[in-house]
C-alpha cells in the first residue's frame, strides 16, 4: 500500500540525515492550548479510587520539546493524535502526525525538508504529481515562498499589516473596514482573528499550491502562539504552513522558549477558548518548565495522512486510513 511505502521512506529520510525516532505518550496533562483545538477527555483512577484528568494529545508537540530540553538535538516522531469536533474529507477525529525537530537550527531548514519530502513521497509511490480534487502540483519544483501579508494583498488587496502595530497588538475595526471594502462578510462579533481567519480561507488558502507547492511565512504574532517573533520585524513570526493543491500539509514554527511569554499566549488562547466554547484546559507546567532548559530549535508538524492523499489521489483522508473511526449518529 502507498500509505506504507511512504511511512518506510520518510522513516529512511530521516534516519539517514541523524534523527532519533521517539514514541511520546498520548496521554498527558494537557492537550494543547489553542483556542480552536478540541481535545478528548478522560481520567486517570489510581489504585485507592482517585481520580484526576486527562486528554488524548492534539499534537506530540509538548512531549518533543521536553525531550529537546533533555539534550536530544535531532528527533522525529509518527504519532496518533486527536482532535474533536473535526470529521469531513481532509480531517478524521484520529490521525497521524509527523514532526520533527532541529535543535540550533533555523526554521528555513525545515522549508528544505519540506520540498524533499513532497518529492519523496511522490518518488516512492511513482507519480510525478499531487492531486486532489482536480488541482495539482508539481512536487520536484521547489515551494514558492509567499508572507501572509503578500498573501492578503495580491489575493484580497487587503493591508494587513497596517490593522498590527509594533507591539503585536491588532486594530480589529481597521482589518473590518478592509475586508468590508473586499467584498467578504464581517459580522458585529467577529474578532481580529476571526476576520484574519475568514481571508485565509476564503481569498487565500484556494490560491496555494497550484503548480507547484506553497509555504506561507511570516504570520502574525496574534496567529503564532508557539513561535518567536522575526528578527527583522516584530509584528510577525517565525510560523510557516506548507500547502500543495490548495490543502495545508504542515504548521512549522522558530520555537518560542521564553516560558513567561508562553505562558502569557496560553492564558490569553484560554481565556479566548472559555468565551467561545465554555471550557478551556490546563497549562502543562513541566513544559514551560522545560522551555527554560530548551535550546534554539525549529520544528513542524505535518498531516501524514494528507499527504498520503496528495500523493495517491484520494479524495478522502478515510481512504488512506486502515480503518477509520466510524461516524456517530445522533
Amino acid at each position: 500500500m502507498g500509505r506504507n511505502r511512504i511511512q518506510a521512506a520518510l522513516r529512511g529520510f530521516f534516519a539517514d540525515l541523524d534523527f532519533v525516532e521517539v514514541d511520546t505518550a498520548t496521554l498527558q496533562v494537557s492537550p494543547g492550548n489553542e483556542a480552536h483545538l478540541h481535545a478528548f477527555a478522560t481520567e486517570a483512577v489510581g489504585p485507592n479510587g482517585s481520580r484526576a484528568p486527562l486528554y488524548l494529545h492534539t499534537s506530540p508537540e509538548f512531549a518533543c520539546k521536553k525531550l529537546l530540553a533533555a539534550g536530544e538535538p535531532r528527533i522525529s516522531c509518527f504519532a496518533h493524535v486527536y482532535r474533536n469536533r473535526e470529521r469531513g474529507p481532509l480531517h478524521h477525529p484520529e490521525f497521524t502526525m509527523l514532526e520533527w525537530y532541529r535543535a540550533g537550527e533555523s526554521y528555513e531548514a525545515l522549508m528544505q525538508d519540506c520540498g524533499r519530502i513532497l518529492a519523496l513521497a511522490a518518488e516512492t509511490v511513482g507519480t510525478r504529481t499531487l492531486a486532489y480534487r482536480g488541482r495539482e502540483t508539481d512536487p520536484f519544483q521547489e515551494p514558492e515562498r509567499l508572507s501572509v501579508a503578500e498573501a492578503f494583498w495580491r489575493f484580497a488587496g487587503i493591508d494587513l499589516l497596517a490593522s498590527i502595530d509594533r507591539s503585536g497588538a491588532t486594530d480589529r475595526d481597521r482589518l473590518a473596514a478592509d475586508l468590508r471594502a473586499a467584498g467578504l462578510r464581517v459580522a458585529e462579533d467577529d474578532t481580529w482573528s476571526d476576520l484574519f481567519s475568514r481571508v485565509i480561507v476564503e481569498r487565500v488558502e484556494p490560491r496555494l499550491g497550484l503548480g507547484r507547492a506553497t509555504i506561507l511565512d511570516e504570520y502574525p504574532v496574534a496567529e503564532a502562539a508557539l513561535a518567536r517573533p522575526t528578527a527583522q520585524d516584530p509584528r510577525v513570526a517565525e510560523r510557516f504552513e506548507l500547502y500543495a493543491c490548495g490543502v495545508e500539509l504542515a504548521n512549522a514554527f522558530g520555537e518560542l522558549t521564553d516560558a513567561d511569554e508562553q505562558r502569557r499566549r496560553f492564558e490569553a488562547e484560554m481565556r479566548e477558548k472559555m468565551r467561545v466554547y465554555g471550557e478551556s484546559y490546563p497549562v502543562d507546567e513541566d513544559f514551560l518548565a522545560a522551555l527554560g532548559h530548551m535550546p534554539d530549535a525549529s520544528g513542524i508538524a505535518l498531516g501524514f495522512d494528507r499527504l498520503v492523499m496528495l500523493a495517491t489521489g484520494a479524495s478522502r483522508i478515510e481512504q488512506v486510513l486502515w480503518a477509520p473511526v466510524p461516524e456517530t449518529r445522533p
